[in-house]
């Protein structure tokens, strides 16, 4: 039975169970509500959440482990040599998934039986004509070993689907059974609900740690693979970025300082032009806009962090660059000749900055109405302006705060690829031509894992050490602009 099936059958469990669990209680009270030690509701969601949070737990768990456990089992029929190397191994582990899918289909659409299918007897050129009767071609690459490992997979993978079906069933059935049991007048359905509820709580703040440390986990693994086959001080004080994929990085140079200053270089030109655009506007809407005018601006404004980062790569491509090129270009209106191509480190800074204005301008325009009225009325009370309130007395007690969310918005904008790979370019260079082509550290970990390169080789593995670096950098900008924001609080709340 299919997951989705599954998923159903115990939602509609749950949602009878609540009906005939608060009907229970009901009847145990004689009718009377007042009698019940919590309300209906609570009687109601207890037996719910019993038939449905342990079965779809369950159910998560299988999905999650079924597929391991099936590819660790079957690929132990692979050949030595193959099991030996990790890219080599996934890639036949592939193959057979493949497979295995192509004999589903070929059962779904009637050219082959279920049992022709499990039977491990059927040789592999009948399996091939009967697959190529629907339109699966395996192709020649496809072994007699895959077939069979395939045959196997799916084998496996439909009982596991069986045995999957049974216990989840059993176990919504057997916690609904139990919570309507325990269900009466005097069962304390309020605690066990809030202290399910609880639990559920913590469990899901646990899936978000553990994702943040699976994810760090796995970027060092791979980084001190990738330590493990090139030098490390070539790369942190390398010059010179220039993968080859022809050699297992023989003929690679994979200097890390012109990628690190492309994303700082470009880092810096985005917030010259997003602070003070964001920090005039939050003055602005906190100290001398009206309230309609308010209510008006700040929506518009915010609408620009809502617009996705590829449009605003392609509004770098597409206008920016070439309004900058007719400009500064060899044939531009300035004929400055600064400039040779609508890609440059300028014209992502630009675009990267009015995307960070919403950003700037709504944490700051936060921080600064958290300044208490008191200290305005102060000032005012001593007969200082409206302006040399905000420059002497609400700036100096906000900034640090407002230095906090320059912080933010500068790893915001340190992390960000779109904008760069259709405005800056592709060029690793440690030009301070802003008008000159630049890429950034997030621009090639794509590239270096989109190509044809083999997983583990050096040319490859270096978006890990890439990703890595910029994480601590990133991390330690949050760091700082949190600890930054705290102390803030701490004096001004």
């Amino acid at each position: 039975m299919p997951a989705s099936w599954i998923f159903l059958i115990v939602v509609v469990l749950a949602a009878a169970g609540y009906v005939l669990a608060r009907g229970r209680a009901m009847a145990s009270a004689g009718g009377d509500q007042r009698r019940l030690h919590s309300l209906p509701s609570y009687y109601g969601t207890n037996a719910a959440m019993a038939a449905a949070v342990p079965a779809l737990g369950l159910l998560a768990i299988w999905l999650i482990a079924q597929p391991m456990v099936s590819d660790l089992y079957v690929s132990s029929g692979l050949p030595e040599a193959i099991q030996a190397d990790a890219g080599e191994r996934s890639l036949a582990m592939a193959d057979v998934r493949r497979v295995a899918d192509g004999l589903d289909y070929a059962v779904s659409q009637g050219a082959m039986t279920r049992e022709e299918a499990a039977n491990l007897s059927v040789s592999a050129n009948d399996i091939r004509e009967r697959l190529g009767a629907v339109g699966i071609a395996l192709g020649s690459d496809v072994d007699e070993t895959t077939l069979e490992l395939a045959q196997q997979y799916r084998n496996l993978t439909n009982t596991g689907n069986t045995i999957r079906t049974v216990l989840v069933l059993l176990v919504a059935l057997a916690s609904f059974g139990a919570a309507y049991m325990m269900t009466a007048k005097d069962f304390r359905a309020r605690n066990t609900v809030e202290r399910a509820v609880l639990i559920l709580l913590i469990a899901a703040a646990c899936v978000a740690i553990l994702t943040t440390i699976g994810i760090v986990f796995s970027l060092i693994f791979n980084t001190l693979d990738f330590f493990s086959r090139y030098p490390a001080a070539e790369f942190f004080l390398g010059t010179t970025w220039q993968p080859s994929f022809s050699g297992r990085g023989g003929g690679s140079e994979l200097g890390f300082l012109p990628l690190i200053w492309g994303t700082l270089y470009i880092s810096i030109i985005a917030l010259a032009v997003a602070v003070p655009l964001g920090l005039f506007s939050a003055i602005y809407l906190s100290e001398y806009a009206s309230k309609p005018v308010r209510s008006v601006v700040k929506p518009l404004l915010e609408v620009l962090a809502g617009i996705p980062t590829i449009v605003y790569g392609l509004f770098a491509l597409l206008t920016v660059g070439p309004l900058l090129l007719s400009a500064f270009g060899n044939d531009g209106v300035l004929q400055l000749g600064w400039m040779s191509g609508g890609t440059a480190a300028m014209t992502a800074g630009l675009v990267m900055g009015i995307m960070l204005i919403p950003f700037v301008s709504s944490l700051s325009d936060d921080i600064i109405n958290s300044v208490p009225q008191a200290m305005r009325d102060g000032s005012y009370g001593l007969g200082a302006t409206q302006s040399e309130t905000i420059r002497q007395v609400i700036l100096p007690a906000a900034l640090p705060g407002i230095v906090g969310a320059i912080l933010l918005a500068a790893s915001r904008a340190i992390g960000e690829t779109m904008i760069v790979v259709l405005g800056a370019g592709a060029a690793a260079s440690l030009s301070l031509n802003p008008f000159e082509a630049m890429t950034t550290v997030t621009a090639k970990i794509v590239s270096q894992l989109t190509g044809d390169g083999e997983f583990n080789s050096p040319e490859t593995l270096v978006a890990f050490a890439l990703g890595m670096t910029l994480f601590v950098i990133t991390l330690a900008l949050n760091v700082l602009a949190l600890w930054i924001v705290r102390r803030y609080r701490e004096q001004y709340e």
